[in-house]
């Protein structure tokens, strides 16, 4: 079954109006999911541990009589590192090693200086005491989320980390486990969806309540997440997964189609995209796409993905494309030309870059050491991906000597009684010396 993937060009007197319906994406809360989390939040919130226990066996078919039997000890985590296979634990530890070592680049410090008068300014940084992070579980198992969200958290100074990850019917991904014990995790429970993620918000009698909850999950979670919020942060909610590709046409057309499906086989929301300059060699990448896609194990996700949600784009040329890219502001974006660095300095808008033909994003989500956590759906306009400053507050310090007090509280008495807040002048004007 050939793929028809949706064509457009940038010339094209309707290409606004086009790609803004390629890029609309509902994530609206279906209003039975939203009444179903709020329910489920709200037990875990006056229940505690019971309402977990109870929501546990409904959803995950996990019968237990308290939530303590749920918590995998450390000597666990211990046993599931061992008992990977030894390809799996090296491929965990080198990918450790290399996200711990970039992220301790983003590590900030506490600063301070003064000024003229000897007043003392500065930012006093502080890391979270507790983060939660949620790992999917069942058939979505993915240690490389845990390395990407305990990581960063480890670095940040984070004091303690738990994390939930749901056991459908009591079956335990021991590479999950693994990575948890590579990462350093200090506490594990074996709960998942919205009740975790109350758990995590709320505390109840055996799961301690976080300051923020961080990693991926499915519709209940993210609503659940998005419910939470302002009672602990939250790292994002997130979209489906995309990609963009800019390729000069001078990369292999095959290794564009899998890094296209390298995205699209996510689920049938994802979205790919490729825009070049050459149309012959959309052309190309096209038939690639075709020829590849039955030899795909997840075949059928990937078809429905690129038929409904992708689009290869033609363009005048490279400029032209980072202007593209920039109006799509994609979560990663490979820079598939013979001079990424150049056009690197055209780019404005992405949550992680790819320079170069050889750099394949699924380098990004495994093991090159930046973080796979990305903003998607347009949000790279204004946001990050997930880092050691996520796990990390700042506080201003603001000492004023005798001198500096004197001085700028003539300028705080003017402001405020100009602002009718008579009691803030007062306040700055006990502190001016008058007797000059």
């Amino acid at each position: 079954m050939t793929v028809n993937i949706r064509r457009l060009n940038a010339s094209q007197s309707d290409f606004d109006s086009e790609l803004a319906k390629l890029l609309a994406w509902d994530d609206s809360v279906d209003h039975q999911v939203n009444e179903t989390v709020r329910h489920i939040l709200h037990e875990v919130k006056t229940r505690g541990d019971q309402a977990v226990l109870e929501f546990t066996e409904k959803f995950d078919r996990l019968k237990v009589a308290s939530v303590a039997e749920l918590e995998m000890s450390q000597s666990r985590l211990q046993q599931a590192l061992k008992a990977i296979p030894e390809d799996q634990r090296v491929a965990l530890e080198k990918a450790a090693a290399r996200v711990r070592d970039y992220h301790e680049r983003q590590n900030q410090k506490s600063w301070q200086y003064q000024d003229e008068d000897g007043t003392v300014l500065g930012q006093k940084v502080t890391p979270l005491d507790r983060a939660g992070l949620y790992v999917p579980g069942g058939k979505a198992a993915y240690p490389s989320s845990v390395l990407m969200n305990a990581i960063p958290a480890k670095v940040a100074g984070v004091g303690e980390i738990i994390m939930v990850v749901p056991t459908p019917d009591g079956v335990v991904n021991d590479l999950v486990l693994a990575a948890a014990a590579i990462a350093c995790v200090d506490r594990v429970f074996t709960v998942g969806g919205a009740q975790a993620v109350g758990a995590l918000a709320y505390g109840t009698e055996t799961i301690p309540a976080v300051d923020k909850i961080v990693g991926p999950g499915n519709i209940f979670v993210a609503t659940a997440k998005r419910e939470v919020f302002g009672t602990v942060g939250i790292d994002m909610i997130a979209g489906p997964s995309e990609i963009l590709v800019i390729c000069d046409g001078k990369t292999d057309p095959d290794w564009i189609a899998m890094d296209l499906f390298s995205q699209a086989e996510h689920d049938e929301q994802a979205q790919s995209i490729l825009i070049s300059p050459d149309a012959g060699f959309l052309d190309a990448v096209e038939a690639s796409i075709n020829r590849l896609l039955p030899t795909m194990e997840r075949a059928d996700i990937i078809r429905t993905s690129m038929t409904d949600r992708a689009a290869l784009i033609q363009v005048a040329d490279l400029s032209e494309a980072a202007k593209v890219s920039n109006r799509i502001a994609p979560e990663h974006l490979e820079l598939s030309v013979e001079d990424p660095k150049t056009l690197l300095d055209e780019i404005r808008h992405a949550g992680a870059i790819f320079l170069g033909r050889y750099t394949a994003e699924a380098l990004g989500d495994y093991c090159a050491g930046p973080n796979h956590v990305l903003p998607t759906s347009g949000t790279a306009r204004f946001s990050s991906p997930l880092g050691v400053y996520d796990f990390q507050k700042r506080s201003s310090i603001i000492g004023f000597t005798a001198q500096g007090a004197d001085r700028m509280g003539r300028v705080a008495s003017v402001l405020a009684r100009g602002e009718g807040l008579t009691a803030h002048a007062r306040s700055a004007e006990y502190r001016i010396k008058y007797d000059e």
